[in-house]
Order: structure tokens, then C-alpha cells, then sequence
């Protein structure tokens, strides 16, 4: 009998079949190389369901003792590098009921009583991924946090707010990095409620119609954390639902980093200076010595593509299955595992990259993000960002609104004119657009009065900033 004959055998299926499968074939369809790091959770899982047999008394105590052993010797192995992955065997679950079966006979390969490789594949990649959502909404909080160490100090920063990345009107750049933490608490939030639907147990669907065996779904459930069960059969092994609601929720927060980074790249640019990016986030050029390059943020905007490909990717794997599983779902695995690295990787730089570490001598932040307020400052008072500030003066003097608009667009004029800020018009110029501007137009058109002026809930104006980072903080558990 050939080795491949021997593996065929191994598998269940060799009395079926005339020849042995192709080298060919194992390799193309094999897919233990990526699905062995769902290891720790097929061993989870098998060991909940052998804990259920036992106690439906589908297999001896005796049987349940030695499944356990094995299982934890073969966690063991795998934890120190020690187990013997065989290409032959296909996937993890084989691999896994193969040395196990080697080390405690007969007893291993009653494990798979009442369950099928589908509901087991399907029950691994949700233990997995629950498992990776609760570490990236800790990433998240951590990323929240260190937008909040840089913003905290700079409530009275002005910068210019853009639109169509002109200048619009003066915030506070706490305010604008508030922006951020919002976005990523909203990524938060929808990782949660996606952990709802991944926290579901198929196990005990078996291949797709259920099975004849006795079996306890909500013990194996209880035991595993899950919040609840797959009711359908045929729908739980084929689901990968849950898989792609994780990549979108995985784009969007890959979406609100690449927003991030372009504004990064902007400022840290010579043209902007608001910010500098500590060097170890930086690189420099092979053939120009004065360039620092922002390739952190760069890469992350390019990783936010490869994100969602993979989010398209699944899309377009499920869209043409008929119930109930296909071998196609072998290829949701690297997409959804290069999705969670990506979003965990980009995730841990950009805290470090932003917020600084730590020093475990002094507890002092160092590194993160080191902001040009000056810079910040001088951008904001071109391109009359106090305009509308201006406007908003003359309709509390009792223009209408249309009208006071069209004021300031000459007074704009008339200052672009004469090459100056709208607060440098002397009153009498001012006047000339409408009698009811007095000297208490000054205080109106500076950056600090323009700032105050949004006191309003969501404003820009530095008591409602203090007050959202006091939310954030309480929200945050800090």
C-alpha cells in the first residue's frame, strides 16, 4: 500500500476510493500550513465535546480521562514547538485527532462521536475570533487613550479646521483629535455587537443535517462561554456571516486609520510643520539626507486596502454557495487571519507611534506625537478663517443672514486686497461694508474669540473639549 493509500486511510474515506489521492491534489487542497493556529481552539472545543459525551454517557469516564490527558499533552507539544505538522493529514482537526489517536488508541478516535469536521471547523473560527475581537477592542482603548495623552495638553491649540482641505474655520487641535476618538469608539461599539453573533455554537450540527447521537448543545455551549446556539443545522456549518461582519467592522477601522494617517502625513510635511513623528516611526531617503519619509502612516493607508480586498474577497467566496458546506470555505481563513494581524499590527504601532511609551523608570511618556503650536497657530490666521465669525457678528447686529454673507465676501475682498487679516482692517474699512460693526468686532475676529464663540454641545470652544475629554475619561474607566 502506497504512503498515500496509508493517509488516505487515515482520513475515513479509503474504502471509497480506487486510487490515492494526487501529491498534487494534498498540496492544492491542504490547508494546515494556516488553519494550526486554530489549534488552541480546536482543542477547546474537543475537549467540551468530549466532556458532553461523557456526561451523555455516549462514551466511558475511562475514555473522557484519556481524551483529556492527550489533549493537553498535544497543547503541550504545540505550545513548545514540538508537534510534528503532517501536510498529508490536510488541516488542524486531523492533525490533531491523528496524535491523538497515536497516543491513546481507540479512545481518540471515539472523540469524534456526533460531530463532523464542518461543525468543528466552523466552532474553532468563532472560539478563534472571539478571542481576537476582545484583544483588538483592548487595542482600541488603548489607541483612544493615547489620542487623549496628546489632545489633553492642547485644548487651547488653535489650528485651522479645513474643508476641501482649505481653510475653514479656527478649532482647537484637541478638538480635532476628539474626532478620532469618537471613530474608534464607534469601532468599539460595533465590534462588540459583532462578538454577539461570532459567540454562537454550531457544534453538534455535524455535517449538515444534525445528528442521531444524544448530544447536550447547551452544555458544550455553557462550557465554551458561548452566549448561544446555532438553531439550524444546515445554516451553522455553512454560516461565515460572522466572519465577514468582522471584516467590515475591520475595514472601518482600517478606514479611520488611513484618515488618521493622511492627516498625518500633511502635518508632519515641511509645508505644514503642526506636528513631528518620533524618527524610530520614520525613514529616510537613499539618495536625498534631508528627507524624513512617514512611511508608519503610509503603510497603514496602504494596508487599509488590503483590508478591505479581503472583505470583497469573502464577499464574492459565499455569494454563489448552495447549502450546505463547500471545500470554497477553506479560503475564508487566510483573509479573515491576515485581517485580524493587519488591524492588530497597525493598531499597536499607531499607540506607540501617537501616544509615546511609557518609561518604566520615570512613568514619564516619551516619544508620540511632538506638536508645532506656533505653526499651527500661524496656518490658522490665513485664508480668514474668522469669516464666518464675522457673518455671524452682523446678523446678531440684525442682517439677514444671505446678506451678512455676501458683506463679508467684500470685506475678504478688501483684505485679500490689501494683504492683511480681517482683524488688521482698521474699523473705518470695516464700517465701509455696514454701519453697525463697531470696535467689538475685534475680539469677534480673533482666533481665541472665534474658539469661544462655539460654546455649544459638540463645539469647538475649549470648556465643551475639557467636557468631552472628561466623558471620554469617565468612559474609558480612567
Amino acid at each position: 500500500m502506497s504512503d498515500n493509500q496509508l493517509d488516505n486511510k487515515s482520513h475515513g474515506w479509503s474504502a471509497l476510493f480506487s486510487e490515492p489521492m494526487s501529491e498534487l491534489v494534498q498540496r492544492y487542497t491542504a490547508s494546515v500550513d494556516f488553519d494550526k493556529r486554530l489549534a488552541h481552539a480546536d482543542i477547546a472545543g474537543s475537549l467540551a465535546h468530549a466532556d458532553m459525551l461523557a456526561a451523555q454517557g455516549i462514551i466511558s469516564g475511562s475514555d473522557l480521562a484519556a481524551i483529556q490527558q492527550g489533549l493537553e499533552r498535544i497543547r503541550g507539544e504545540i505550545a513548545a514547538g514540538r508537534f510534528d505538522w503532517k501536510l498529508e493529514l490536510e488541516d488542524v482537526h486531523l492533525n490533531v485527532e491523528a496524535r491523538l489517536t497515536t497516543l491513546i488508541g481507540d479512545a481518540g478516535k471515539r472523540l469524534h462521536t456526533g460531530r463532523s469536521r464542518n461543525d468543528q471547523v466552523a466552532t474553532d473560527i468563532r472560539l478563534w475570533l472571539r478571542d481576537e475581537i476582545d484583544a483588538i477592542v483592548q487595542l482600541l482603548q488603548q489607541l483612544q487613550r493615547a489620542l487623549m495623552a496628546v489632545a489633553e495638553p492642547n485644548v487651547d491649540t488653535i489650528m485651522p479646521g479645513f474643508t476641501h482641505l482649505q481653510v475653514a474655520q479656527p478649532v482647537s487641535f484637541a478638538h480635532h483629535l476628539l474626532a478620532y476618538v469618537e471613530m474608534f469608539a464607534r469601532d468599539q461599539e460595533r465590534l462588540r455587537d459583532v462578538r454577539k453573533r461570532v459567540n454562537q455554537l454550531p457544534l453538534g450540527s455535524a455535517a449538515l443535517a444534525g445528528t442521531t447521537f444524544a448530544l447536550d448543545r447547551e452544555r458544550v455551549a455553557r462550557t465554551l462561554g458561548m452566549e448561544g446556539i446555532c438553531q439550524n443545522s444546515l445554516d451553522a456549518v455553512s454560516d461565515r456571516d460572522f466572519a465577514i461582519e468582522f471584516c467590515a467592522a475591520a475595514s472601518l477601522i482600517m478606514v479611520h486609520v488611513s484618515r488618521l494617517s493622511e492627516e498625518l502625513i500633511l502635518w508632519m510635511s515641511q509645508n505644514f510643520a503642526f506636528i513631528r513623528i518620533a524618527d524610530r516611526f520614520t525613514t529616510g531617503s537613499s539618495i536625498m539626507p534631508q528627507k524624513k519619509n512617514p512611511d508608519v502612516p503610509e503603510t497603514a493607508r496602504g494596508k487599509t486596502g488590503r483590508v478591505v480586498g479581503h472583505l470583497m474577497g469573502l464577499l464574492m467566496l459565499m455569494k454563489g454557495q448552495p447549502l450546505a458546506y463547500n471545500k470554497d470555505n477553506q479560503e475564508d481563513k487566510e483573509p479573515l487571519f491576515d485581517t485580524v494581524d493587519t488591524v492588530r499590527d497597525t493598531l499597536r504601532i499607531f499607540i506607540d507611534m501617537i501616544g509615546g511609551q511609557r518609561n518604566p523608570e520615570t512613568g514619564v511618556l516619551e516619544g508620540g506625537i511632538a506638536v508645532n503650536a506656533p505653526a499651527m497657530r500661524a496656518a490658522a490666521s490665513r485664508g480668514y478663517a474668522t469669516a464666518t465669525d464675522l457673518a455671524d457678528y452682523l446678523v446678531r447686529k440684525g442682517l439677514p443672514f444671505r446678506d451678512a454673507h455676501e458683506a463679508v465676501a467684500s470685506v475678504v475682498r478688501a483684505a485679500s486686497e490689501r494683504d492683511c487679516d480681517l482683524a488688521e482692517l482698521p474699523l473705518e474699512v470695516l464700517q465701509q461694508f455696514n454701519s453697525a460693526i463697531g470696535d467689538d468686532v475685534y475680539s469677534v475676529l480673533s482666533l481665541e474669540g472665534s474658539l469661544q464663540a462655539r460654546n455649544t454641545l459638540g463645539g469647538t470652544a475649549p470648556g465643551q473639549v475639557r467636557r468631552q475629554i472628561a466623558r471620554h475619561r469617565q468612559r474609558l474607566g480612567d
